[in-house]
């Protein structure tokens, strides 16, 4: 038996013996369910509320926390294997997490592999075809990764991709609806700072010439 044969059972086993409340359930992501607030999530990853980045301030707060497998075991590796999670907050609700599976667990498993081992937990997936996920700068993945496997219902949407900047697996889940309002909310922020750079430009050159 090959070794990433060995490696897709291994994970598809511990998908099935994972507790039944995760069965279907997009809404969350092991314990961790959107729409929960920034100090719970951070109380929940072992993190501190200092440590969360501030994204945006206006016209909504778009908040994200990184956390690392290194800091603390707040993920089950008989679950899943992660070693990283950056967490988004909209105004201070959950709405986006994108995971990194660890290299070594998953190395060696094909595509179909993963994708079979993620499907005993969320049901069967759709192949769509040259979709993309865009993903923030502070990504350690390209602005944009091809989308293996979509898991999705009218709330929530689960997207399995492999990094093209890293031999890793990776997965963006989210709330559609917050994420809607996440994205309304970046871009009037963009439309504001356009609109008054003009106002700043003329302020800082009077502070230049006083």
């Amino acid at each position: 038996m090959t070794r990433a044969r060995i490696l897709a059972i291994s994970i598809s086993w511990a998908v099935l013996s994972a507790p039944l409340i995760y069965a279907r359930d997009l809404s969350r992501f092991q314990e961790f369910q959107f729409g929960m607030s920034l100090p719970a999530v951070a109380k929940q990853a072992d993190m501190q509320l200092s440590e969360a980045r501030l994204i945006l301030k206006r016209p909504a707060v778009i908040q994200e926390l990184d956390w690392q497998r290194a800091r603390s075991a707040v993920f089950s590796p008989q679950v899943d294997p992660v070693s990283e999670v950056l967490f988004s907050f909209y105004n201070g609700q959950l709405f986006r997490m994108v995971v990194s599976y660890d290299r070594d667990k998953t190395e060696g498993l094909t595509d179909e592999g993963m994708v079979a081992a993620i499907s005993a937990r969320y049901g069967i997936a759709t192949r769509p075809a040259g979709k993309v996920i865009l993903f923030s700068s502070s990504q350690v993945y390209n602005e944009s990764e091809k989308v293996i496997a979509l898991w999705e219902d009218s709330e929530y949407s689960l997207n399995l991709f492999r990094s093209s900047y890293q031999p890793i697996f990776g997965m963006l889940v989210f709330s559609k609806r917050l994420d809607a309002l996440a994205q309304d909310a970046t871009a009037e922020a963009i439309r504001l700072d356009e609109l008054e750079a003009p106002q700043r430009e003329i302020e800082h050159q009077q502070k230049l010439n006083q």
